[in-house]
């Protein structure tokens, strides 16, 4: 369950943004007339410091007019790609972690099954927009769209986004409605604890509405943050498919499984198969643009502890670039490609009767040629759960439904049944225990191996295993040739067993060899040589941008709060700071809210903050809060923020200073609530201040 740190953008959200969550207490501001002419002032000044600041993931987009349009190239053109392969269904994913992209492989493969729909699905940064006015009024687009970070799009849907969004949209044929003939549906993958829950399915929603699209039912909107995305799901597309079967007549029969895709043993040459690489240009060697598909197998320099306890780790580790073009920007994020744990492995090719034949080699063919296979071929089943699939993820009552058909034992079969049909049950037993799938099926019959169930189904249903994102915790300008990142280890005693994060303890068990020392007991074991030795003290990685930028005037003042691992990114943000102090730049003042539960246990760079403040002055100052320092009293980084308000009000409002939150959404949800009722306080309207600073990218998160 390694968090996945999204990058934080602001520009251009307006205030009254349909994504905002209702966070605030509802106190309502009273105020004379001076007061509101002095909040006006107030806002006036911070509007002032827009031109400097002024962030949007849109930047840098190509703007392209009618004019400059070019026929699209065809292998872009979805039109046309749903033409010539006969599909009257096309679901669009956007997707960052795989969830997104998960739901519309499932609902795809229903729609086929069930309706006889000739469904595909299309990532949408494979696709060009220009023509989707084509689109014809008896097929549909249904949209899988995730938000991430603060009610942003996902990677492969910014394009999209970007292009949807816009004033004038550059379709292929100029019309006051270009898309009137297409009808679509849409469900968006929120998390109800970020401000801007679901932004991303909201705007398109809209935006297609306005472009003439006519919706077949209403959006449908799944909550991470409460644990119901997977039910919120499975009702919408009941919804869904019960309004298209009455816009597209269609007739629905008895849903069997039809697999789709082949796979088959044989044997081929040994070094055309995969054995755990990413991308061809690793499996066969030469150049290549490093990058999402194709990661840089980069060494690891040095690791170490940060935590001053036994029962728990947290990691410092520095990866080098040298040889790889990869170029990185401080508050940037690293991707590190994990494998799963020998223990976890051994469990899955144990439970579902591969152990025998873990390596022998399989070759995966899609059936449809519309359809992507999901994990590089030929492979052996051994590198397939190893590397390419999420076997510690967490399970779908809608797949455990699959499976059942495919069992022969009554007990699991129809505790599978049960499980799937049950929603509290399902709960109970399987999400509050963490359990993944092998786990599962293990508790339910321990002795018997489910052989029964095609390597197909399975590869269907457990979607690839996803690159981990980590906040970068050095800076650019310090260290161009390396990258530092910094992680807490997860592990969870939950219901007679541990729930171990699978990238994190990835790390610790690299971080053990690195060191020579012995893992500590029950720690998870890897393959660390990897493929072919190839990844003996290395690791697959790649640079991700974000939005998380210190302001362009090094001399504007910055507030920082980080709580635990949160505070990597301002590590390297007070690097940069001190770089430029000592090149004669002149710099503005810095303050970290820091918390952690002990000063002697977790209190992470300890050092590293002493030094800075050495070197910075009175234009650093560290503010700790410790949660566990002693049974009588636990302060929080809310409290110290309390204290802090005078201090907070001048840097943030007399000096046009900026927030940076990095932690969990909510403590970064409890902080804006702290620091809007500080600001109400004092002589504004501290929740419309908050906002404001958002819109100007003033205030900015990179939460998880």
């Amino acid at each position: 369950m390694e968090h996945i740190r999204p990058a934080q953008l602001f520009a251009d959200q307006p205030p009254d943004h349909p994504g905002l969550a209702q966070t605030f207490d509802q106190k309502q501001f009273v105020a004379d007339f001076s007061a509101v002419s002095f909040a006006c002032l107030v806002f006036a000044a911070i509007s002032t410091f827009a031109f400097w600041n002024r962030k949007s993931w849109k930047q840098g987009a190509e703007k392209v007019s009618k004019k400059e349009i070019t026929v699209t190239k065809t292998g872009r053109c979805v039109v046309r790609k749903m033409e010539e392969e006969d599909k009257n269904c096309v679901i669009f994913f956007g997707s960052q972690t795989g969830n997104g992209q998960d739901f519309a492989e499932k609902l795809a493969k229903e729609g086929h099954s069930r309706f006889n729909l000739n469904t595909m699905v299309a990532d949408l940064d494979d696709y060009d927009y220009e023509t989707l006015n084509d689109f014809s009024d008896d097929k549909i687009a249904l949209f899988i769209l995730s938000s991430y970070g603060e009610g942003e799009p996902t990677d492969n849907a910014a394009r999209f986004f970007e292009f949807i969004t816009s004033d004038e949209p550059a379709f292929s044929e100029d019309k006051d409605f270009p898309l009137q003939s297409m009808r679509y549906a849409a469900f968006g993958l929120g998390n109800s604890t970020y401000e801007h829950f679901n932004g991303v399915v909201r705007k398109v929603d809209d935006c297609l509405q306005r472009l003439g699209a006519t919706p077949i039912t209403s959006r449908g909107e799944g909550d991470d943050g409460k644990g119901t995305q997977e039910d919120d799901f499975l009702a919408w597309k009941e919804t869904m498919w019960n309004a298209l079967k009455s816009c597209m007549a269609l007739q629905e029969r008895e849903e069997t499984f039809e697999p789709s895709f082949s796979i088959v043993e044989k044997p081929v040459a040994p070094e055309s198969v995969f054995l755990g690489e990413r991308c061809e240009s690793e499996l066969v060697g030469g150049s290549t643009a490093y990058g999402p598909q194709s990661p840089f197998v980069a060494k690891v320099l040095s690791s170490r502890e940060l935590f001053e306890t036994p029962d728990r780790n947290c990691l410092h580790i520095e990866i080098d670039l040298r040889g790889s073009g990869l170029v990185y920007e401080t508050g940037d994020h690293i991707a590190i490609w994990p494998s799963n744990s020998d223990s976890e492995v051994d469990r899955f090719l144990r439970v579902f009767g591969l152990i025998e034949k873990r390596h022998n080699i399989i070759s995966i063919t899609a059936v449809d040629s519309a359809q992507q296979i999901p994990l590089p071929s030929p492979t052996t089943y051994d590198a397939a759960v190893r590397y390419y699939m999420e076997i510690c993820g967490p399970i779908s009552r809608q797949f455990l439904k699959t499976l059942a058909a495919f069992v022969s034992d009554d007990i699991q079969r129809n505790t599978l049944l049960q499980l799937s049909n049950d929603k509290k049950g399902f709960a109970e037993r399987v999400s509050s225990k963490l359990l993944n799938l092998a786990q599962l099926i293990e508790s339910i019959s321990p002795d018997n191996a489910v052989s029964s169930i095609p390597f197909e189904v399975l590869i269907e249903g457990i979607r690839a295993l996803q690159p981990r994102y980590y906040s970068i915790s050095s800076s650019s300008i310090v260290q161009k040739d390396s990258v530092s990142l910094t992680t807490s280890v997860e592990s969870i005693d939950v219901a007679q067993h541990c729930f171990k994060g699978v990238a994190s303890n990835y790390l610790l068990a690299m971080k053990r060899l690195q060191n020579g020392e012995q893992p500590a007991r029950n720690e998870s074991t890897y393959s660390l040589t990897g493929p072919r030795n190839k990844y003996l003290m290395s690791l697959p990685i790649h640079i991700r941008r974000s939005g998380f930028k210190m302001p362009r005037d090094t001399n504007r003042p910055i507030v920082m709060i980080g709580p635990g691992t949160g505070v990597a990114p301002f590590r390297a943000f007070v690097q940069e700071r001190i770089h430029q102090a000592q090149s004669g730049i002149a710099v503005g003042k810095m303050i970290l809210f820091f918390g952690c539960r002990k000063e002697q246990e977790d209190f992470i760079y300890r050092d590293d903050w002493k030094e800075y403040e050495k070197i910075l002055g009175n234009n650093f100052r560290i503010y700790t809060a410790f949660s566990r320092q002693s049974a009588d009293k636990k302060v929080y980084v809310q409290q110290r923020l309390a204290e802090h308000k005078a201090e907070l009000r001048s840097l943030l409002l007399e000096k046009g200073g900026s927030v940076y939150v990095c932690g969990s959404s909510r403590m970064a949800r409890d902080v804006q609530n702290t620091l809007g009722g500080l600001l109400d306080q004092e002589w504004c309207n501290g929740e419309e201040t908050v906002h404001e600073l958002k819109r100007l990218a003033r205030y900015q998160e990179d939460v998880w």
